[in-house]
C-alpha cells in the first residue's frame, strides 16, 4: 500500500496541475476581453479632474475621447484641397464609434497668396473601442489629396498607439521570458531534464493565475490593464522559478546525504516550506498595500500580482515536488547526486561559496562596511531619477503616428489644441470665470460651451480653455495649479479638469501613494520578519540593507536613464512600483538566507550557522536573482518607456541584492554582530 501511495499521490497531483494548465491555456487569449481601455477607468478616483469628467459625461449624455486629425502640406492648401478635406470629415463622421466631428480648422499661418499650410479636425470617439475607431479614421485620412500628409494624434491617438504597443503581449513577452529562464536553468543545472520540470511548474502556476485574474476581472472586482497583465506574466514565471530553485537546491543537498530519494525529497520539502511561504507572504502583503492607492492602475496591480504569487507557491510546493518524486534521482542527469562519505558534523562543500564564507569569517567588518559605502555612493545619485512625469509624446519608444502628429500640430496651432482645460462653473458666474481664464498668460483662447444645465440641483455651464503649452508639459501643469485657486476666488464652485488637470492629479496622487504605501509596506514586512525570525534586531537590519539596495538601484538607473538612454524623465509611479518589487522580492532572498542561518545556528551556533547558511544558499540565491532579473528584463520588449524603466530598475536592483547584499553585506554584518542579532528573543546556542 505504501509503495502504491508513493506513486499514486504524486501522479494525482501532476494530473490535477496538468488539467489546470489545460484549462488555463485558452484564457491567455481571453484576458484581452476583460481588459479595460477606457481612459476614465485610470483617473484618480476622488480627484477634481475625475469629478469634472463625470459632470462632462452627464452633460453630454455620452463619454468621449478626443482625437485630432492634423493635415500638413509642403505647399499651399488651395480651395480644391479644402473641399477634399471637408469630404473626408463626412466619411469620418460615418465611422462607427465617432460621436462628433468638427469641420477643418485652418492654421493661422498663410502664404503670400493667403493660402493655408495646415488644418486640424477634432473628432470625439467612443471610449470603449477607441483603438479600433482611431485605426478606421487613419485608413480614411491616408487617402489625402496629393501633397498633403495627415496624422491622427491627440489623446485618443496616443492611447491607440499605446494599445498597439501592448498587442500580442501574452505571446511575445512570455516567449522571451521563458527562453531567458530556460537558458539560465540549463547553465545552472547542466541537465536537460530539470530546467523543463521547473519551467513546467512555472507555466502551470501562470496558467492557474490567468484563470483567477480573468474571473476577477470578469466579475468586475478589479480593473485589469495590459500593464498589470504584463507584470503578472513576468512575476509568476520569475517567482515560481525562484521557489523551484530553492527546493531543487535543497533536494540536491539531501540526496548527497540520504540514500532514499523520497525521504530526501520530503526532508527538502520540509526545509523550504517555511521560507517559501514566509517570503511569498511578504510579497503578497506588499502588493496588497497597493489597494490603498487612489490610482486605479496601481490599485489593480496589487490583487493581480498577489494571485500570481499564491499560485506560484502552490505549484512550487505541490506540482514540482510531485514531478521530482516521479522522476527521482535521474532528474539531475548527467550529474546525479549520490550520498557522500564525510566526517560526521562537517558541512557539504559548496565550492566557491565555501571560500566566500571563509572570507566573511576573516574580514566580516571590512566586507560589510565596504559594501555599505559602495551602495551609499550609488544611492546618492537616486535624485537623478526625475519621476515627475513623461510628456505624452515621449511615452512610446520608436516611431508612432501620434508622436509625429503632435509635433506637426504644435508647429501650426496652440500646443494645447485638442486637449483643452475644462472648467465647470455656476452658470451665474460664467462671464466672470471666462474673463479670469482669458487673463491668464498660459491661456491662448477660452470660450463658453453650450447652455446652462441643471446637475444635482445646481445650474452649471462648461467652459474650455486652450493652453499655449503641451497638455502634460510642466508649464501646463503649473497653469492648472495656478488657475484652480484663481478661478475659485471668482466663483467658489468652480472645478478645473481636462488632460492637463488629469496629469497634475495623477502626479499628486502618485506622490501621495509613495508617502503612504512605502511606510505601510515597510511596517508589514517588518512584522512578518519579526514573527519568522523571533527577533527584532535582525529584521530591522535586513530591511535597512534592502532599502539601501533599492536606493542604490534608483541611483544607478537615474544615471543610465539620463546619460546613456537619454530618457526625458520617469513616470511618477516608477519609484513606487520599483519599491514594491525590489523590497518585497529582496526580502525573499533575506528570508532564504536567514531562515537557513537560524536552522544551522540552532545546531552549530550563531557565527558557524551564518557561514553554513551562506554556503548552502549562496548559489541558489545568486541563481534566483539572475533568473528574476532576466524575467523582468523581458518587459523591455514592450516599447513603452514606463515598462522599460521598471524592467531596468528591478533587474539592476535584484542583481545588486542577490550578488552583493545577500552574499557579502548581510552575512558580514550578521557575523560581525554575532549572537545579539537574535535580540530580544532567546539567544540561539
Amino acid at each position: 500500500m505504501a509503495k502504491l501511495l508513493r506513486w499514486l499521490v504524486p501522479a494525482l497531483l501532476v494530473l490535477v496541475w496538468l488539467v489546470v494548465g489545460g484549462m488555463g491555456g485558452p484564457y491567455f487569449g481571453k484576458l484581452e476581453e476583460v481588459q479595460s481601455r477606457a481612459a476614465t477607468d485610470f483617473l484618480p478616483r476622488t480627484a477634481e479632474s475625475t469629478r469634472v469628467s463625470a459632470i462632462q459625461t452627464a452633460l453630454a449624455d455620452a463619454d468621449g475621447f478626443p482625437a485630432i486629425v492634423v493635415y500638413e502640406s509642403a505647399g499651399a492648401v488651395g480651395p480644391e484641397a479644402i473641399a477634399a478635406l471637408v469630404a473626408q470629415t463626412a466619411a469620418i463622421r460615418a465611422v462607427p464609434g465617432v460621436a462628433e466631428v468638427s469641420p477643418p480648422i485652418p492654421s493661422a499661418q498663410r502664404d503670400a497668396a493667403g493660402n493655408i499650410r495646415a488644418a486640424e479636425v477634432f473628432v470625439l470617439v467612443d471610449v470603449v473601442d477607441f483603438a479600433g475607431t482611431v485605426m478606421a479614421i487613419r485608413e480614411i485620412v491616408a487617402e489625402t489629396p496629393e501633397g498633403i500628409v495627415a496624422y491622427v494624434t491627440g489623446p485618443a491617438g496616443f492611447a491607440a498607439d499605446l494599445t498597439e504597443a501592448f498587442a500580442g503581449i501574452d505571446g511575445v513577452l512570455l516567449l522571451v521570458a521563458v527562453a531567458a529562464v530556460l537558458l539560465i536553468l540549463l547553465v545552472v543545472y547542466r541537465s536537460p531534464i530539470l530546467p523543463i520540470v521547473v519551467l513546467l511548474s512555472s507555466i502551470s502556476a501562470l496558467a492557474a493565475s490567468v484563470v483567477g485574474v480573468y474571473l476577477m476581472a470578469e466579475a468586475e472586482w478589479i480593473v485589469l490593464n495590459a500593464q498589470a497583465q504584463g507584470i503578472l506574466f513576468i512575476l509568476v514565471v520569475g517567482a515560481a522559478t525562484d521557489y523551484g530553485l530553492l527546493l531543487v537546491s535543497r533536494y540536491r543537498d539531501t540526496l548527497r546525504e540520504e540514500p532514499n530519494a523520497i525521504r530526501a525529497l520530503l526532508r527538502a520539502l520540509r526545509g523550504v516550506i517555511a521560507p517559501v511561504v514566509a517570503s511569498a507572504s511578504t510579497v503578497v502583503a506588499g502588493l496588497l498595500c497597493l489597494l490603498i492607492s487612489d490610482l486605479a492602475s496601481n490599485k489593480a496591480l496589487g490583487p493581480v500580482a498577489a494571485v500570481g504569487i499564491v499560485f506560484a507557491v502552490l505549484a512550487s510546493l505541490t506540482f514540482l515536488p510531485a514531478m521530482l518524486a516521479l522522476i527521482g534521482r535521474p532528474a539531475f542527469w548527467p550529474a546525479i547526486p549520490r550520498p557522500e562519505a564525510r566526517v560526521e558534523g562537517t558541512a557539504l562543500s559548496h565550492g566557491i561559496w565555501t571560500r566566500i564564507a571563509g572570507l566573511v569569517s576573516r574580514r566580516a567588518r571590512v566586507l560589510w562596511i565596504a559594501s555599505v559605502v559602495v551602495l551609499a555612493v550609488a544611492a546618492a545619485f537616486a535624485p537623478r531619477l526625475n519621476a515627475t512625469g513623461i510628456p505624452q509624446d515621449q511615452l512610446l519608444l520608436g516611431e508612432a503616428e501620434s508622436v509625429t502628429g503632435q509635433a506637426v500640430l504644435e508647429r501650426y496651432f496652440p500646443a494645447g489644441s485638442g486637449a483643452p482645460t475644462v472648467v465647470i462653473a455656476p452658470a451665474a458666474d460664467a462671464e466672470a470665470v471666462l474673463a479670469a481664464l482669458r487673463a491668464d498668460e498660459a491661456v491662448a483662447e477660452a470660450q463658453i460651451n453650450g447652455t446652462p444645465t441643471m446637475v444635482n440641483g445646481e445650474e452649471i455651464i462648461e467652459l474650455t480653455a486652450t493652453l499655449r503649452y503641451g497638455p502634460d508639459s510642466d508649464e501646463a501643469l503649473a497653469a492648472v495649479e495656478r488657475l484652480r485657486p484663481a478661478l475659485r476666488a471668482v466663483s467658489p464652485g468652480v472645478l478645473v479638469g481636462g488632460s492637463s488637470a488629469i496629469s497634475l492629479d495623477t502626479l499628486d496622487n502618485a506622490e501621495r501613494d509613495l508617502r503612504t504605501i512605502v511606510p505601510l509596506i515597510l511596517a508589514v514586512i517588518t512584522l512578518i520578519l519579526i514573527v519568522l525570525l523571533r527577533s527584532v534586531l535582525a529584521p530591522i537590519l535586513l530591511l535597512a540593507t534592502t532599502v539601501l539596495s533599492y536606493f542604490a538601484a534608483l541611483g544607478v538607473s537615474g544615471l543610465v536613464f539620463q546619460y546613456a538612454f537619454g530618457f526625458p524623465g520617469a513616470d511618477p509611479a516608477v519609484p513606487l512600483f520599483a519599491f514594491v518589487f525590489l523590497v518585497a522580492l529582496g526580502i525573499d532572498y533575506n528570508i532564504f538566507l536567514t531562515t537557513r542561518i537560524r536552522e544551522e545556528a540552532i545546531l552549530h551556533g550563531t557565527r558557524p550557522g551564518i557561514l553554513r547558511g551562506l554556503e548552502a544558499t549562496g548559489g541558489v540565491i545568486t541563481s534566483a536573482g539572475i533568473v528574476l532579473a532576466a524575467t523582468f528584463a523581458a518587459l523591455a520588449v514592450i516599447p513603452v518607456i514606463f515598462l522599460v524603466q521598471i524592467a531596468f530598475i528591478v533587474s539592476v536592483g535584484v542583481l545588486i541584492d542577490a550578488i552583493l547584499v545577500r552574499s557579502i553585506l548581510v552575512p558580514g554584518l550578521l557575523y560581525d554582530i554575532g549572537r545579539p542579532i537574535w535580540w530580544p528573543g532567546r539567544r540561539i546556542r
